[in-house]
């Protein structure tokens, strides 16, 4: 599907307010007191909207996708191109390359002191790219501004368990631990599902 990159990266930007690490404030959390009020909420997803819609004509398209895309990699380029001379050495390749290493053992030592990764949190691509797919109510492949606000709040909304307008660090322990079980139930019966029969 060609809307994937951009689908995703939304709904991880819808899903971030709600579904911040243990211990890190929410993203959306003005006050950073902890608490994640329906007000923030809203106010994360317009910005994030804003963000997102890189032609700022209020709808998420393919055009979006591809200036972002364009964004990224004029950025890479300059982030690789150490002397700037534009032009990407085998020697800046090489130190780049040499950095992300670097970059992942870090990770890997802070999962070890019990830190984890955004990936961890937000489970595979596929299910984010469902839930901007919900988040396109009419069905027609773009999302609005008011469709991405409606998605956004819908998933404060359910990790609002006392329904108090406030999403607290430990009702967002409990919408990740429900998410993982979810996760763990739509594996399992991934894999119990026979396999399909191979074409002659």
């Amino acid at each position: 599907m060609k809307k994937i990159s951009l689908l995703t990266l939304g709904a991880a930007l819808i899903a971030a307010p709600v579904f911040a690490a243990p211990g890190q404030v929410a993203k959306g959390d003005a006050d950073a007191n902890g608490t994640l009020t329906r007000a923030e909420a809203q106010a994360h997803a317009t910005e994030m909207f804003a963000r997102m819609d890189a032609n700022k004509d209020g709808r998420l398209d393919a055009s979006d996708r591809s200036a972002k895309r364009a964004d990224m990699q004029a950025k890479m380029f300059e982030r690789l191109d150490a002397n700037k001379d534009g032009n990407i050495s085998k020697a800046e390749w090489d130190q780049h390359s040499a950095d992300r290493v670097a970059k992942r053992a870090e990770k890997r030592a802070d999962a070890g002191d019990g830190k984890r990764g955004m990936r961890g949190h937000h489970g595979k691509r596929g299910g984010h790219g469902m839930m901007m797919a919900r988040a396109d109510a009419d069905g027609d492949k773009v999302i609005s501004q008011a469709e991405f606000q409606t998605a956004a709040l819908a998933r404060f909304d359910a990790a609002d368990a006392n329904k108090d307008g406030r999403v607290t660090a430990e009702e967002r322990a409990a919408q990740r631990e429900a998410w993982k079980a979810k996760a763990g139930e739509w594996r399992a019966k991934r894999a119990a599902a026979p396999a399909a029969p191979a074409s002659e």
